[in-house]
């Protein structure tokens, strides 16, 4: 093809609509869609099949398009399912839906314009032209214009089914034994003790505040706060002002648009502050249970087969076909050995981005770097990846992005973030075609 060709690494929700975009901000473009998940366009979350995982956001705010607010709730009522806006439908029903944009745009391609790869990027060098090769897993490379990364986190841990590290990509029906650990109390934690729920089992989350997400309810439009949310103990009191007015989830709601500007205006120290002591009270509020996930949570903390505690995971090491877990309770000056079958990390994206081997790397190549906070990677303001003070053709979206601009996890963001940076990369390669032809014009 005579138009430029990106590589676009992951193919759950945030590569699947990028590359959407790009087909359709840039003429004769070709996008490779690399995905190593036998499932191509799901994700992890969306990969699931246990119809108890439910989304945490309602139907009529699930559309992949900004635009196109009832583009979801529409497609649910072409399947004959139930088309009620505020239904909590199946992540799996999701999944579809992601797989049908990305069948019905490969139909309408012209030839070669979407290739999805069903391979494992293992490295990315930058070459002496300033493009990109991408070298795949099957020992194949792919020579592209420019690369955005779409990639979630986690990796799952070697440990004999004892010890999982990314429930979302690990089969958690093969944990055995009566009493699991699980490490976080969010919404992650939930889906996984949703899935290994059994008679006579019993689970224990543990997280360093003991939180857990609070469940959906009645929340009415709300103006934007009035108040001010230029450093996090103003936004604190502006938050609580407003939830003392309409309720905490109207507030939380109306707050959503202005929470990545207020994020990006802070001082590495404000970012620093809200992580330590905001952070998970904000997570909890934002981040809520479907009404039926949240009655067989409540159940199960009423019945004793769950416990949420709240401490620090200090040794965590294998124990005859189980595991010893050496764990501090909040409050307490020493800490407990305890006996586990297994043990499942559900902290979800606070991770070391350099777990990942691509994305390590990156950094060792001199082309990425953590972000200040440790969040993900650094990058500009429009998504690139900066390194060394510069940058080239390589992008991310997704949770690595979460030190830019924080929110980063949840689709209505996503699909933002997702054609921001397609216009990004059409901007920039506009502009290096510009410079090209101004270099061999004669003089």
């Amino acid at each position: 093809m005579s138009g430029p060709s990106i590589a676009v690494i992951g193919a759950g929700f945030s590569g699947v609509l990028t590359a959407l975009h790009l087909l359709s901000i840039l003429p004769g473009v070709q996008v490779r869609l690399i995905e190593r998940a036998d499932r191509v366009g799901r994700g992890r979350a969306y990969a699931t099949t246990n119809p108890q995982h439910l989304l945490n956001v309602r139907a009529r705010n699930m559309s992949a398009f900004a635009d196109r607010p009832d583009h979801f709730v529409e497609w649910l009522a072409k399947g004959g399912q139930a088309a009620e806006g505020d239904a909590f439908v199946s992540r799996d029903r999701y999944g579809d839906y992601l797989q049908g944009l990305l069948r019905e745009r490969l139909a309408g391609a012209g030839a070669g314009a979407l290739l999805v790869e069903h391979d494992e990027a293992v490295a990315i060098r930058r070459t002496a032209a300033g493009r990109y090769d991408v070298l795949l897993g099957v020992g194949r490379t792919l020579n592209v214009d420019a690369v955005v990364l779409a990639l979630g986190a986690g990796a799952a841990m070697d440990g004999g089914g004892r010890m999982v590290g990314d429930p979302w990509a690990s089969d958690l029906s093969g944990v055995e034994g009566d009493e699991v650990l699980l490490l976080g109390s969010g919404l992650t934690a939930v889906d996984a003790a949703l899935t290994l729920d059994r008679p006579g089992r019993r689970i224990v989350m543990l997280s360093r505040r003991g939180l857990s997400p609070r469940a959906h309810g009645p929340a009415p439009l709300a103006d934007p706060p009035a108040g001010l949310l230029d450093t996090p103990r103003r936004a604190l009191r502006t938050l609580r002002a407003e939830a003392a007015r309409v309720g905490w989830r109207s507030a939380v709601d109306a707050a959503r648009p202005q929470v990545s500007p207020a994020w990006m205006s802070w001082t590495p120290a404000e970012r620093r502050r809200f992580l330590r002591h905001l952070q998970p009270w904000w997570d909890v509020h934002r981040h809520r249970m479907a009404p039926t996930v949240a009655a067989a949570f409540a159940e199960a903390l009423a019945e004793g087969r769950w416990t949420v505690e709240a401490g620090r995971l200090e040794g965590l090491e294998p124990q005859g076909q189980g595991l010893a877990a050496t764990i501090r309770t909040r409050g307490e000056d020493l800490a407990r050995r305890r006996s586990f079958a297994a043990c499942v990390d559900c902290t979800g994206f606070g991770g070391d981005p350099a777990r990942s081997d691509l994305v390590r790397g990156l950094m060792e190549a001199g082309l990425a770097e953590r972000d200040p906070l440790g969040l993900g990677l650094a990058l500009d303001a429009d998504f690139r990846l900066t390194a060394a003070g510069s940058v080239g053709r390589l992008y991310v979206v997704g949770p690595l992005a979460r030190g830019a601009v924080w929110e980063a996890i949840a689709v209505p963001d996503l699909r933002n973030h997702a054609e921001a940076v397609a216009r990004t990369v059409a901007d920039d390669l506009n502009g290096a075609q510009l410079s090209a032809r101004a270099l061999s014009a004669p003089l």
